[in-house]
């Protein structure tokens, strides 16, 4: 089995019980607010591929600092439901392939099931194998003069390039992040398949207009690298928006911040709930902590393939709430994003 479970508690910041501490590292403000909607991609890179791949050494991966563990200014937070219509599924995508055969349908999920019998796990590291070893990885950039990390997965999309994260890992505090790479199968400093500059990087209209945590789902086009395309080398995972609450599914990372170190790949399992309290995501025991940001959560997840459809990112914890974690609700907006990055 790949589970091996912690019993040690996430450490949270200490601030004031004015607000509610969230492991991105954003206060809710005391009133909230709607987010305004409408905005347009921005780029990300400040460099060419080439000159990223060399600046960010093992060494400055390995040292860079988790983004929720900086300090950053209250985002607003929408009363409204989030936007949701019909269910719509995206199929898994093997390296250097189109569809995987068998996969999930406009109706089912034949040949995707989940393993039964498997959950719960709060958080530990994955010593198994999987196409998510490939796709998942870390995400390295500059925030604010400082080299900061979360994390990412590479989905199927048309333009095999498209990468999901949260959206607190391509924007925050107003300012879109430069020097912005994918890591897939990131391990030790190390970087087995390529380090993927972004050409690119998006979020939802809410989350780049008022960085509303309902929707903090974030996207990068990545340029491609030895003239090849991210999911041609490492796959891409499949993706599930409208597929409602209480759900099974799997929460894959990088928390760099302690009792983790970012070296690894961690993971958590269980049932899930709806956030009771202020946000409209999905909630998961799970122990991970910074830089664990926008690594994917997968409903219908098979072990043994290391398939599944990604329906959320890891996003925030409340503070009173320890060894909980949440991610946004995959609605319209979330699968609008994801046309748009896709088709870029």
């Amino acid at each position: 089995m790949n589970r091996a479970p912690r019993t040690v508690h996430s450490p949270r910041m200490s601030r004031p019980a004015t607000g509610a501490l969230i492991a991105i590292g954003i206060l809710f403000a005391s009133a909230l607010q709607t987010g305004a909607a409408g905005a347009t991609p921005q780029p990300a890179p400040s460099s060419s591929p080439s000159r990223l791949a060399s600046f960010w050494t093992p060494e400055r991966m390995r040292s860079a600092t988790p983004l929720d563990l900086l300090p950053v200014k209250p985002g607003a937070l929408s009363r409204a439901a989030v936007r949701s219509g019909a269910e719509h599924l995206v199929k898994p995508t093997k390296a250097g392939s189109a569809a995987l055969p068998g996969l999930p349908g406009p109706t089912g999920l034949s040949g995707l099931d989940g393993l039964k019998g498997v959950l719960p796990q709060a958080g530990g590291p994955w010593t198994g194998g999987g196409a998510h070893v490939k796709t998942t990885g870390r995400v390295f950039f500059t925030y604010q003069g400082r080299q900061a990390s979360c994390s990412g997965d590479a989905v199927t999309s048309a333009n095999k390039s498209t990468v999901l994260t949260a959206g607190h890992c391509v924007k925050l505090k107003g300012a879109w992040h430069t020097n912005w790479v994918f890591v897939p199968g990131y391990h030790d400093g190390q970087a087995p398949y390529g380090k993927w500059a972004a050409s690119k990087t998006l979020s939802t209209p809410q989350w780049t207009a008022s960085e509303d945590i309902n929707y903090d789902v974030g996207a990068a086009v990545v340029a491609p690298l030895d003239g090849k395309k991210l999911t041609d080398v490492v796959g891409g995972q499949g993706l599930a928006f409208n597929s409602g609450y209480n759900k099974q599914m799997y929460a894959f990372g990088f928390p760099a911040a302690a009792p983790y170190d970012g070296s690894k790949l961690i993971y958590c399992s269980g049932t899930t709930i709806k956030d009771p309290l202020l946000s409209k995501d999905h909630g998961l025991s799970c122990n991970m902590t910074g830089g664990s940001s926008g690594g994917p959560w997968f409903t219908s997840f098979n072990e043994s393939t290391g398939t599944g459809l990604q329906s959320s990112v890891n996003s925030f914890g409340y503070q009173f709430l320890p060894n909980t974690m949440f991610g946004p609700y995959f609605g319209d907006d979330a699968k609008n994003l994801y046309t748009k990055a896709q088709s870029s």
